[in-house]
């Protein structure tokens, strides 16, 4: 989750009213943010805030905090608005950035008079932004600029890669390429364009360089100081909607220090608009799912009043919140999210707990119990459970294990795969939907420990399924994996039998081709005609992609249609 820090004093200015540090832990909680830490410096007291929603990009500065937290205490209510006034400025898009970084959306914002903290806290946002929401500059990268210093037109164009300017921080021209392997955010991002044909460059009617998306800013018009007073705001990406995005966080935040916004024509080769776009977002939602929900027994107005004071117009009609709200949020996808608000502002801590009054005995999951059992069965095998994360990514699920991704290899894997749309990490940008890559993984990580190692993990892979409400479905499942030097198939088959057998199964096999596995050395688990599981010796290009030099085989299956009672 996104960490930052604010000054306590910075804030107080924003909001335009002073509070106790105490108090202070309190406010956070309106901005999905906690208190992370408390310190003093030369004299000044600050915060290190630990923003809880990585869905709010608006939150992680000290602007989006105060905002939220006006709006919050009712010092301000209802719809914010920013007034956007027409600009001159245009910036033409090179159509053969299609393949590159397709996508800009540009602002300026005038009359600002930045201060130290208010200049820590742009760049702050601007890093934040462009790290977790923008998948560490790959979707989303952000560049602020002197205005003054920059002559429009302005042209977001494909360049050679000889072409030279001088990168933020350096004294000498550089060509494209240099900056890649020299400058540290080169190094550190190159990775993003190293294999184009062209790289992107953001120039001005006069041929200075703004930037080079989405490496580095120049040192020319690059560099934002206290005595700037109007900065031009670039955001290039992929998706023309979530770069929309980035820059009403950004461009509203500015405005909140004083700052005027002007809008920027945008010319692409086949359309035109102009940014930024702050039009209010709509959604509507029925009245008594709030009431329901919340237990607090609120009226109509009560509702409300809770919603104005978290940045939304309301208006009450048949029933319903018809609501607008904040052209810099996107978070809003279900009634369920109109209801958080409306708790954030009742304050939880508000909230009385009630001790369910229930006619009935609690018991255990039946469905769990057998789960249970499971494990116990497989510990009395001499194997170790393991618990590894349901978050993976496609390269472990499919790349590391030789498939193609979106290709059915009889439902292990499946064909599709769940899929996170604002990962914090590409690591875990994914839900998994078999079981077998997170034991390799483990094996991966241990193989320093003694051999023979023999894992088992009773866990879940989530599957698409249309037909639900969240389109998806946790199916439970049963994996083993056994590594040491002399391990066949007829180890993993054997126990796959006494499973069977105690589970009081008949099964049968069928024999597969499978990427992942040894040719000849693969079969389908099978049950009155289903396919449940795979078994198999994993294939050495799979075992060295995973760094791990033992053999090793492993089975994998569904547990649902193996339950019934009694089940041991």
């Amino acid at each position: 989750m996104p960490k930052f820090d604010v000054s306590k004093r910075d804030l107080e200015r924003l909001v335009g009213k002073e509070f106790s540090v105490g108090e202070w832990e309190d406010l956070f909680l309106y901005a999905k943010c906690e208190l992370d830490d408390v310190w003093e410096e030369n004299g000044e007291i600050y915060f290190k805030a630990d923003s809880k929603d990585t869905n709010r990009p608006d939150l992680w500065s000290a602007e989006g905090i105060a905002r939220q937290i006006k709006w919050a205490l009712g010092m301000e209510r209802g719809l914010p608005h920013y007034e956007v006034e027409k600009s001159d400025v245009t910036v033409y898009v090179d159509e053969n950035l299609k393949e590159v970084r397709p996508y800009g959306v540009y602002a300026v914002v005038e009359g600002l008079n930045l201060d130290e903290e208010a200049l820590k806290q742009m760049i702050n946002l601007q890093e934040k932004v462009a790290l977790t929401f923008g998948r560490r500059r790959r979707e989303v990268a952000i560049g602020i600029f002197d205005f003054d210093r920059v002559k429009p037109p302005i042209y977001y164009r494909a360049a050679e890669k000889s072409e030279r300017f001088v990168p933020l921080g350096f004294e000498k021209e550089m060509s494209l390429e240099e900056i890649l392997e020299k400058h540290e955010k080169g190094k550190e991002y190159g990775h993003l364009i190293r294999d184009k044909p062209y790289y992107p460059l953001l120039v001005d009617s006069e041929g200075k360089v703004l930037s080079m998306p989405p490496i580095i800013n120049s040192e020319i018009t690059g560099r934002v100081t206290t005595e700037t007073r109007n900065v031009f705001v670039d955001v290039t990406g992929w998706d023309l909607n979530k770069i929309m995005l980035a820059l009403n966080v950004v461009v509203t935040a500015l405005a909140e220090r004083g700052g005027k916004i002007t809008s920027v024509k945008v010319v692409y080769p086949d359309f035109k608009i102009e940014t930024p776009a702050l039009k209010p977002k709509e959604f509507e939602v029925e009245l008594d799912y709030i009431k329901k929900l919340s237990g607090l027994g609120l009226s109509d107005e009560e509702i409300k009043e809770l919603l104005e004071r978290m940045m939304y117009e309301v208006k009450l009609e048949d029933g319903k919140a018809k609501l607008l709200y904040p052209a810099f949020r996107d978070d809003i996808m279900h009634a369920r999210d109109v209801l958080e608000d409306v708790l954030i502002a009742y304050g939880y801590n508000e909230i009385e707990p009630e001790e369910p009054k229930l006619a009935v005995q609690g018991r255990g999951d039946k469905f769990v119990e057998f789960e249970d059992a499971v494990r116990e069965l497989m510990v009395g095998y001499g194997l170790q459970e393991v618990m590894t994360f349901n978050l993976t990514n496609r390269e472990a699920q499919y790349g590391k294990m030789n498939l193609d991704f979106g290709r059915d290899y009889f439902s292990h894997p499946p064909a599709e795969i769940v899929e996170i749309e604002n990962p914090i990490s590409p690591k875990w940008s994914a839900l998994r939907v078999w079981l077998i890559p997170s034991l390799l993984d483990f094996l991966s990580q241990n193989t320093h420990e003694e051999y023979p190692q023999r894992i088992f993990e009773v866990g879940k892979a989530t599957l698409i399924d249309e037909t639900r409400e969240t389109k998806t479905v946790s199916e439970s499942k049963l994996a083993v994996a056994l590594a040491h030097p002399r391990v066949t198939f007829t180890e993993a088959k054997e126990i796959l039998d006494s499973v069977m057998h105690h589970l009081g199964f008949d099964y049968s096999l069928e024999e597969v081709e499978h990427p992942s596995f040894i040719p000849g050395r693969a079969g389908r688990i099978v049950i009155d005609g289903r396919t449940i599981g795979i078994i198999g010796e994993i294939h050495p290009a799979v075992l060295e992609k995973w760094g791990i030099e033992m053999p090793v085989a492993v089975f994998e299956m569904f547990l649902a249609p193996l339950y019934r009672e009694p089940y041991l």
